[in-house]
This record gives structure tokens, C-alpha cells and sequence, in this order.
């Protein structure tokens, strides 16, 4: 008994990759991936809310310069602190009518032998890198259910989740609990047209990166790297406006892995 199908259906993929009418939500939305992101976005018609911390405040007027005035805003947010991102989502829903996609792109990283990181420092790792990515999913989260549209969840986790590097036993940590927050994030939300996904690049060519991995160091973990290369941030910020657009509708839960194939020893 043979089954027929009907060759022509489709789902209705937008191969431009268009972001008309989107609003998407950036954490950390001045860093470097944070800005090719942007950029991107911008480029496939996107309104863009950026978060950024008090310390960048000098960067702020500067940075928004660059961008369509009517298309871009920014509020400072420690997204650490549920009170702050909670009031900050709700006003950028005011300016803009709606969240499409949340971008949690705001991170830090230091690194220290395990037997000396302090608690203090450990705390910071996973309160930047884990905690505020679930505060802000859980407040952007509320909004697309309530909506009742779906949406586009995006976290920024790392290679440094997935393998182990030295000196990043508290990054690490965090980043892994990023990814397994992710899957269980599309697991609940799945079903209401949201999903959740991570992307976990290598060291990435932002000032940050190219300064951390400079000299010796750097050429030595290149050799590791299959590609022998960094990744740069319009690689990453790619694959971010791949995930928001309609394109990933059928992408739930993965971890997208841009990091030249270093995972794969």
C-alpha cells in the first residue's frame, strides 16, 4: 500500500530572513556580539530594545548614534536584579507594543584556577551568566504567553559548556546550567510557539575576547581549533538572526555549536 504526500507543502520559510515588524529584546545590547547582533537585525527591518549596565552608561549615546533613531532605544538594567528587568521589560513592551524575540547576550567571564576563585567571584559568574538570563526569559516569557503570538528566546552560552578549559570551572558552570535552563525552557514553552535555543560560540573576536586570548596563548588555542581561527562577531550575530527569524521555527531546545569544530576532539 503506497502513501502519497504532497510535495509542494511548505511552511513558508522567508529565505530573506526578514525581521519587519520585530521586536527584539538585547541584553548586554552594547558588547560586541551584542552590536553585530544589532546591526543585523536592524538590517532585516527589526526594532531594537537594548539593556545595558550601569557602567556603560558613558558608551550609551555614542553607540545609539549609529542606529535609526526610531527603530532603537535603551534602558539601563541590572539584569541581575529581578525588580530592575521585570520594570524594564514592561516599559520596553510600553515603546514598542510587544516582545518578539529576547536576545540574552549580556555576560562576563573571569578566569581563575578552581582552588582560587572566591565565592564572590564564583556568585558573580552565575549570577550574570545563569540567573539573568532566566530573569529575563521568565518576564519576556510571561509577555509571549500572555500574547499568545510565540516568540523567539536566544541565550548566548559557550564552547566552555559543552568541554572543559582551563580556568573556567565557575563559567563553565554557569554556561552549562544556560543550556540545560534553555532545554527545559523549550520544553514548557514549545507548545505555545516559543522557542527557546543556545548558541555556544568559541573565543570570539570582540575587544574583550581578542584581548584575553592575545599572544602565546591565543596561537596555541587556535591549533585546537580545527578551522585555526576565532570566530568574529558577525558569525555569531548570523546565526542569532538565523534563530530569530521564521526560519528556525523547527529548532526547539538546541545548542548551536560555532566554534570551528574545537568540540569535536
Amino acid at each position: 500500500m503506497s502513501t502519497s504526500y504532497d510535495m509542494s507543502l511548505k511552511h513558508g520559510v522567508d529565505l530573506d530572513f526578514s525581521m519587519a515588524g520585530k521586536v527584539v529584546l538585547v541584553t548586554g545590547g552594547l558588547g560586541g556580539i551584542a552590536t553585530a547582533t544589532n546591526e543585523a537585525l536592524i538590517s532585516k527591518g527589526a526594532s531594537i530594545a537594548i539593556l545595558y549596565p550601569e557602567f556603560e552608561q558613558d558608551r550609551v549615546t555614542d553607540s545609539l548614534a549609529e542606529y535609526p533613531q526610531n527603530s532603537v532605544k535603551a534602558w539601563c538594567c541590572d539584569v541581575t536584579d529581578e525588580t530592575q528587568v521585570n520594570a524594564c521589560v514592561e516599559q520596553v513592551i510600553e515603546h514598542f507594543g510587544a516582545i518578539d524575540v529576547l536576545v540574552n547576550a549580556a555576560g562576563t567571564i573571569t578566569l581563575t584556577p578552581a582552588k582560587d576563585i572566591p565565592l564572590e567571584e564564583w556568585r558573580r559568574q552565575i549570577d550574570v551568566c545563569l540567573t539573568a538570563p532566566f530573569l529575563c526569559s521568565k518576564a519576556v516569557g510571561r509577555h509571549m504567553l500572555q500574547r499568545g503570538k510565540g516568540g523567539k528566546i536566544i541565550n548566548i552560552a559557550s564552547q566552555a559548556a559543552s568541554v572543559a578549559i582551563d580556568h573556567h570551572c565557575a563559567y563553565t558552570s554557569a554556561k552549562a546550567g544556560l543550556i540545560g535552563m534553555t532545554k527545559s525552557l523549550a520544553k514548557e514553552w514549545g507548545p505555545h510557539g516559543i522557542n527557546v535555543n543556545s548558541i555556544s560560540p568559541t573565543v570570539v573576536l570582540t575587544p574583550m575576547g581578542a584581548a584575553a586570548w592575545a599572544g602565546e596563548k591565543g596561537e596555541q588555542m587556535k591549533t585546537m581549533i580545527p578551522m585555526g581561527r576565532f570566530a568574529y562577531t558577525d558569525e555569531i550575530a548570523a546565526s542569532i538572526l538565523f534563530l530569530a527569524s521564521n526560519a528556525s521555527d523547527m529548532i526547539n531546545g538546541a545548542d548551536m555549536m560555532i566554534d570551528g569544530g574545537y568540540t569535536i576532539w
